[in-house]
């Protein structure tokens, strides 16, 4: 198991813009997305939270994420872009495998398209809403790939909250009531 250490807020890694992978069928890219699942199983297992890494946050300036769902398949997404947004906003908790001892609310579009490459190079595109939550954790995950954290979206820092406070106060009333493993990161 690749089990590698995740950049920490405050580290100027997190900051910097990922480049483009121009073979995503090399075993290189392989390699990383196998990194990545390890290290997002890891800490799934050891917190109760994370469904998607990216690139970014183990210091690699590659545009790839990789997302695990409850009760899916793994994800890997190459070069991922975000192609069309709804105009709707949403306001959602969110937090991250990067600074998870911190939570905040944020706002998000509700509807995403997205477009992206598989392992084998393949173009395809989707369209993301409320089911699963998967349009903000995927504008979350991408968000990474330009150097973007949550925090930097936050919409009142009165928001901002330590884990224990969020799990404690927020936690029923917030779309994330049932499981720890459905909240970003």
């Amino acid at each position: 198991m690749a089990v590698k250490t995740i950049l920490q807020l405050g580290d100027p890694r997190l900051r910097e813009v990922a480049l483009r992978v121009e073979d995503p069928s090399t075993p290189e890219i392989a390699a990383l997305i196998k990194d990545l699942a390890d290290t997002l199983a890891h800490w799934r297992a050891a917190t109760g939270y994370g469904r998607g890494i990216a690139a970014p946050q183990l210091g690699i300036r590659q545009r790839v994420i990789f997302l695990q769902l409850p009760a899916e398949k793994p994800w890997p997404l190459i070069n991922p872009k975000i192609v069309e947004r709804c105009d709707e906003k949403i306001v959602v908790w969110d937090a991250c495998l990067s600074f998870l001892s911190i939570f905040m609310q944020v706002e998000r579009n509700r509807e995403i398209t997205v477009r992206y490459q598989d392992t084998k190079g393949e173009s395809h595109e989707f369209r993301a809403g409320d089911d699963r939550n998967l349009s903000e954790l995927l504008q979350h995950e991408v968000d990474h790939l330009d150097g973007i954290l949550a925090v930097d979206r936050i919409i009142d820092i009165k928001t901002l909250c330590t884990r224990e406070e969020f799990e404690r106060r927020y936690r029923e009333s917030s779309p994330y009531a049932g499981s720890p493993a459905t909240i970003n990161g």
